[in-house]
């Protein structure tokens, strides 16, 4: 019976140990797949499917990537979720005795990827462990890149939801969990087809506490989780998982920092998307979101700390006043905050190389990066020294210069060292004495080759003999066919080839064993001497990182002061209270986006007394949204930190910001619009709470008139009731049947869009100004929009017809004169059964919530069955 070869066989007892990732098993300069990997990487990569003979009667289907260019398919495997092991030549294959041993050095998956090449230099790239307990949760996330490491738990309220929120908030690309998660009803469509992630499932010994409090303790001094059972489970099983996977320590992990989801104002999954606070609703690009705005900075780790600034904006009013001060004198300091932002341009990212010192994947040319970024720091130390506001002043305190590592490297390491560390040429000259001797070994060896090429042509007299060196056969004598009867006795033939022969002689083979022994022992020399070193610094990493932070949060600094200096941005005031005031709000992206400077500025009054609710009418396209998405964004800039776009601002603090804007199936759970309406809603409902903000926009439209004005209706009696919620909202709707709210509830006050009428034409004037709108200006809007004059007049005489009736209010219906050509709509006698039947469909239609091409699709559908 056949059996498997030998390397076979290894390689399926490495497989089995790694049955979920697609192993990269090494020979040679490739990286080799076997069986059903070559089948699955064959078709993911596009790359040619051949075979191997195994041993069994069936050749193995193989695929192979070449070990030098195997990061572009990693990349390609990992960002559509594989897991890659892969499985190094643990010894030298010259040296191997039999098999050359093999195994797996390191496992790559979405949330444990260390490449740049790999990673948005200005995006975190988080792992999430999440572990269920029934209704509870612990939550761990950590970005191994740059060993920040975060753990809450939720044990109350809407746990399930909370869940939800946290996961938009970190964005993990990869999930790992225990069993029970999965068994949640709302596991699939959230995490599997709206995040795109299918959590891996870890055994639950990992998740026992007593193995979590081990695996803690293993790596700190001490467990700041014994009082939180749910975090620390999550947490151990989340460090065991990164140990498994890279096969290394985790020392650049330097705490674990548990927090309390109350500690930042709460912004749910639906509301960080309707905001587009780092990204578009369309299509998921940084470009049009507030963080495209907000976003000067100068570094990678800048950048990642100003989007996570955005993303969980503080509850702390002391908190917020001390960044907004240090803002504010950044911006009044424009030619030190000029000057420092020059020097971080040539910062690297050090968070980012500390993790690969950590993961010894650091190369030279890092290490040169890591001293140009420290040999900055003294100088942008001496400029923060002359900041004085607390949080700049303390700066330069924290501001380690780490001028001894900068001396270091630069003894070190060559200026210009090449990419490979295994290739020599990375040690400078002088560093050390054995190296500089092998060199210049190497060095005059080419000369005396030289030298003797030279005699030898001379003694022989064919003045076309060449001394050449390859890999196969070292240095040997070229000799041309034509010459071959002048070549001396004491040369020995080596390799024959059709238009010339090969020798070596006794003194050349001494001379090669000279130079290749001087060769080969420098370049691994310089190989030691570089681990050294690399380790030397990595036990400075706890350094390296406290000063990336600080450079980080000075560069997220800088560039709020940027765009506040160049934005004309105004210094809010945060206070423990109620009133949202803004005078002269602007929405910071739609702004940046009109080139002519037209965006009309508005005010707002929101508190908890005459002013909790504002409700806005007014046509579509007229910028109820963008009015309400504006407030919302500058009381999120105000809690972050940030200076807003207004003249003045007063923002009593918020601690949840809920947006329901917008419709949209959800298809992927077969809900319609209006459910997924009626679910926003009832979430904001339960979740909400008198200090929170609501932006609520066309509740209730999903479904019929009477019964979206009758759900609006009671949203808003609910919200403005201080015994249920009573929380400050803006609440924009085309039912003017709800401004009469404003007569009979005491906190209500009507805002309309002003628009100008100009003949049968209108004209947005973008204000928002107190009252409600007489209509909703759907023809007009339509006649925009580009639909048809036929059809746009038309819709006029209907609409018309339906006021006189007032359809909505009266059901009797009223006879009116024929139109030419057209069918009475209104006329009561002679009817067949279905001109009622589109008489009725009518009378249940709501112009002012059709769009255009609905209106347009409408009158072709009645039409139609009048036919």
């Amino acid at each position: 019976m056949a059996k498997l070869t030998p390397m076979m066989q290894q390689y399926r007892a490495i497989k089995e140990r790694y049955k979920d990732c697609i192993l990269f098993f090494r020979l040679g300069d490739f990286y080799e797949m076997f069986f059903e990997d070559a089948e699955l990487a064959s078709r993911e990569l596009e790359i040619a499917l051949t075979a191997r003979d195994c041993g069994l009667e069936e050749r193995a289907p193989m695929c192979g990537v070449p070990y030098h260019s195997a990061h572009t398919y990693l990349a390609k495997l990992i960002a559509k979720g594989y897991k890659v092991a892969i499985c190094e030549q643990m010894e030298d294959p010259a040296m191997a005795k039999g098999l050359v041993k093999r195994d797996v050095t390191r496992v790559v998956t979405p949330g444990t990827v260390i490449d740049p090449t790999m990673l948005e230099d200005k995006k975190n790239n988080f792992l999430m462990c999440i572990y269920c307990r029934q209704t509870y949760f612990g939550i761990a996330v950590v970005d191994i890149t740059t060993g920040e490491f975060f753990t809450t738990q939720i044990t109350w309220g809407s746990s399930m939801r909370k869940l939800l929120d946290e996961t938009a908030r970190f964005k993990p690309s990869e999930i790992i969990t225990n069993a029970e998660l999965t068994k949640k009803p709302e596991y699939k469509s959230y995490f599997e087809d709206y995040l795109g992630i299918r959590a891996s499932i870890l055994p639950d010994q990992v998740f026992e506490p007593a193995f979590c409090d081990e695996k803690i303790l293993s790596l700190f001094k001490e467990n700041p989780l014994k009082d939180l059972e749910l975090a620390k489970c999550a947490t151990g099983a989340l460090l065991e998982y990164i140990e498994s996977t890279q096969k290394t320590d985790l020392t650049h992990i330097e705490a674990i920092q548990p927090y309390k989801i109350e500690q930042y104002m709460i912004i749910d999954s639906a509301s960080r998307r309707n905001l587009e606070i780092t990204e578009t609703m369309r299509d998921a690009r940084k470009k049009g979101s507030l963080l495209w705005v907000l976003d000067k900075t100068s570094t990678a780790m800048g950048g990642r700390m100003l989007r996570r600034w955005l993303e969980q904006p503080l509850m702390d009013v002391d908190e917020i006043q001390m960044r907004l001060d240090a803002v504010e004198e950044l911006k009044n300091g424009f030619m030190v905050r000029n000057e420092l932002m020059d020097l971080l341009r040539g910062v690297y990212d050090i968070e980012r190389l500390a993790g690969k010192l950590v993961f010894g994947t650091i190369n030279a040319r890092d290490l040169v990066s890591l001293k140009i970024s420290l040999s900055k720091l003294p100088y942008i130390r001496e400029m923060v020294a002359g900041l004085t506001c607390g949080l700049n002043a303390a700066m330069a305190e924290r501001l380690d210069p780490l001028e001894d590592i900068v001396e270091l490297i630069e003894r070190a390491i060559a200026d210009d060292p090449p990419l490979s560390v295994k290739e020599g040429g990375i040690i400078k000259e002088g560093y050390h004495e054995e190296v500089d001797r092998l060199r210049k070994a190497t060095t005059e060896g080419k000369n005396w080759i030289a030298e003797m090429e030279a005699r030898e042509r001379e003694r022989t007299g064919i003045k076309s003999l060449k001394i050449r060196y390859n890999e196969n056969f070292g240095y040997y004598i070229e000799v041309t066919k034509a010459n071959i009867g002048q070549v001396p006795e004491d040369y020995v033939r080596k390799q024959t080839l059709v238009n010339c022969e090969r020798f070596t002689t006794e003194a050349l083979a001494e001379l090669e064993k000279t130079i290749l022994g001087a060769e080969k022992k420098v370049v691994q020399l310089e190989y030691e001497l570089f681990c050294q070193l690399r380790d030397a610094i990595s036990s400075h990493v706890k350094r390296l990182k406290a000063t990336a932070h600080c450079i980080a949060e000075l560069d997220a600094l800088c560039s709020l002061a940027e765009v506040a200096d160049r934005n004309n941005y105004v210094k809010p005031q945060v206070y423990q209270g109620g009133v949202i005031e803004i005078q002269d709000g602007r929405h910071p992206v739609v702004e940046k986006m009109l080139s002519d400077n037209s965006f009309v500025p508005n005010d707002t009054w929101l508190d908890m007394e005459d002013n909790r609710i504002a409700i806005i009418t007014g046509p579509n396209m007229a910028g109820k949204s963008t009015y309400m998405r504006q407030v919302a964004l500058i009381v999120l800039m105000a809690q972050a930190g940030s200076f807003v776009p207004a003249s003045y601002a007063r923002i009593g603090l918020v601690d949840r910001i809920f947006t329901r804007v917008g419709a949209s199936d959800d298809l992927a759970s077969g809900q319609s619009t209006f459910m997924v309406e009626m679910s926003e809603v009832a979430n904001i409902l339960s979740n909400a709470t008198p200090n929170s903000l609501l932006i609520l926009d066309e509740i209730g439209r999903g479904t019929s008139t009477h019964d979206g004005l009758s759900i609006a209706w009671a949203v808003i009696e609910y919200i403005n009731d201080r015994a249920r919620l009573g929380s400050r909202t803006l609440f924009a709707t085309h039912y003017h049947e709800l401004t009469e709210l404003e007569d009979k509830l005491h906190g209500i006050k009507n805002y309309c869009v002003s628009v100008r009428k100009k003949g049968d034409d209108i004209i947005f004037l973008r204000k928002i100004s107190r009252g409600g709108a007489d209509r909703s200006y759907g023809v007009e809007v339509a006649k925009l929009a580009g639909i048809p004059d036929p059809v746009i007049q038309r819709a006029r005489v209907i609409l018309e017809e339906l006021d006189e009736a007032d359809i909505n209010k009266n059901p009797k219906r009223k006879k009116e004169k024929p139109v030419e050509g057209q069918l009475d709509l209104f006329a009561s006698s002679s009817l067949t059964k279905a001109e009622r039947d589109v008489l009725d469909e009518i009378r249940a239609l709501d112009p002012s919530n059709l769009t255009p091409l609905d209106a347009l699709n409408k009158l072709y559908s009645l039409q139609q069955k009048l036919k």
